[in-house]
């Protein structure tokens, strides 16, 4: 009898698909999908996101898989032709191919094991390709016995996720060397203009704008530092150490081998931890990672409010400097401009502080031999690494490279300002100088003009004690000033 329509219909996507089995039961899956079983109950158990895994998580797996190929198939434990295979595979994904195959939410529960799962399906079918057999047939390569020979998702995830971080840290403090160059060459540009410090607000003692451009300098440099410190202690990994740290179904010549390989694709120096079971327990090393990123971000948002409200008004406020226009401001307002670079900094920093606390959270709450909240932990410090990276360069580039003094407002607060007789209390004392700006004050003469008309000081003492260098620098010496 003729099948009908529907059964037809039926019979051609039945043959788009294969039969695949875990522990669970049977599942079909897309024939073309280089994903399996597992990576598909991850997708279908963690709608979390909706967002993709990792690129630089990815990468770092790939080249995991590849490391523990090259030592497995040296060692013999999987034959040299799939050993060559999976390396091929690896290489694939460490190029960024396939990655659209990783179909898992980056939070999801199981300590990581769907990424790792994924990851396996995904090299193990290409692998499968690759050695002339179709996907799925996992007797030619398996994503368990072949791709994650000697391993657990508990030493491959941490492994590969110190070599993503890595990558992506690199970019990042490279980026915020570039914003602290950015930051010294205004400090340098604007050493001689001369204004009004301020201290709760208020209005203190002189500065020079190259010098509050040069402390927001040096704040980036320690930031960059610190960053460059705590990245020693990710290229200490725990491969090797597979579920617990005890390295059950491993060897230490396997574990030497897959070190070494690792350090030479990634391009690291790493070394496997002295102290397995601590390694596969503890995320000491990546919450003081998102530590510093943190402090980063206090740093940032701290520069961006002094940017802003150095250059508010500009008519009616500060408005010492201009940053510059890079969008109108308002829908309503016409000619408005508003500063909208550092106030995207300020939320970049907002977004970091709040990972920081997940990342806290996640880091301490592991309990016993593993912490099974990894994947949330990756998850906002990969993204705390990312934008972090992102806004040091659109700091950099879009604020801070344009903006420009306004000198002659900067000159004529000074001047104008009472807080200069503060340089005259070694010579007159702390009362006399005090007199003198309340007198200021209250007839809106100059302190200037007040100190010449009592004959305290010759206009050229006065010209050398408010000089741009006495103001803002410490002299050699000043014995013998008489109060």
């Amino acid at each position: 009898m003729e099948k009908s329509l529907k059964e037809r219909q039926y019979g051609q996507e039945k043959s788009k698909l294969r039969l695949e089995k875990d522990l669970i039961g049977e599942r079909e899956i897309p024939k073309d999908a280089y994903y399996g079983i597992q990576g598909l109950r991850g997708s279908e158990n963690f709608r979390i996101t909706g967002l993709r895994i990792h690129p630089a998580l990815i990468k770092g797996m790939g080249m995991v898989k590849k490391a523990t190929a090259l030592a497995n198939s040296e060692l013999g434990y999987i034959p040299k032709e799939v050993g060559a295979a999976i390396v091929n595979a690896s290489d694939e994904l460490i190029n960024g191919k396939l990655h659209d195959q990783v179909i898992v939410d980056p939070i999801q529960g199981g300590a990581g094991t769907s990424i790792n799962m994924n990851i396996n399906e995904v090299i193990a079918n290409r692998a499968i390709e690759l050695l002339g057999g179709e996907k799925g047939d996992y007797k030619i390569v398996s994503p368990l016995n072949h791709v994650n020979k000697s391993q657990s998702t508990n030493d491959a995830v941490p492994a590969a996720a110190r070599i993503g971080i890595l990558i992506e840290l690199d970019n990042t403090t490279k980026a915020l060397a570039g914003l602290a160059d950015a930051l010294n060459t205004k400090a340098e540009e604007f050493k001689d203009v001369l204004k009004m410090g301020r201290t709760h607000l208020q209005d203190a003692i002189p500065i020079t704008l190259g010098q509050e451009f040069s402390a927001w300098a040096q704040a980036i440099r320690r930031d960059v530092d610190r960053l460059k410190r705590t990245a020693e202690g990710l290229t200490v990994i725990n491969l090797g150490g597979t579920a617990v740290g005890t390295a059950l179904n491993a060897d230490m010549e396997y574990i030497h081998i897959s070190c070494l390989e690792l350090s030479k694709i990634s391009g690291y120096r790493l070394t496997v931890a002295e102290n397995l079971v601590d390694a596969t327990q503890n995320n000491d090393i990546l919450a003081e990672l998102s530590s510093n990123l943190k402090v980063c971000a206090i740093n940032l948002c701290k520069i961006a409010n002094d940017m802003r409200l150095l250059a508010s008004g500009p008519m009616a406020g500060i408005g010492e400097i201009m940053l510059p226009p890079v969008q109108p401001g308002s829908s309503i307002m016409p000619a408005k401009v508003n500063p909208v670079i550092a106030e995207v900094v300020n939320q970049v920093a907002f977004q970091i502080i709040g990972n920081d606390l997940t990342v806290t959270m996640a880091a301490q709450a592991g309990q016993l031999e593993l912490n099974v909240f990894v994947p949330v932990l990756l998850f906002n410090l990969l993204q705390s690494i990312d934008i972090l990276g992102n806004v040091a360069n659109t700091f950099a580039e879009k604020c801070v490279m344009g903006i420009k003094a306004n000198k002659e407002r900067c000159r004529k607060a000074v001047e104008e300002n009472v807080g200069i007789a503060t340089a005259l209390v070694p010579y007159l004392t702390y009362q006399v100088a005090s007199d003198i700006a309340k007198e200021a004050i209250a007839t809106g003469k100059k302190v200037r003009e007040i100190v010449l008309e009592k004959e305290l000081m010759t206009n050229d003492e006065l010209d050398e004690i408010f000089s741009p260098a006495r103001l803002t620098q410490p002299p050699k010496s000043r014995r013998g000033t008489v109060h």
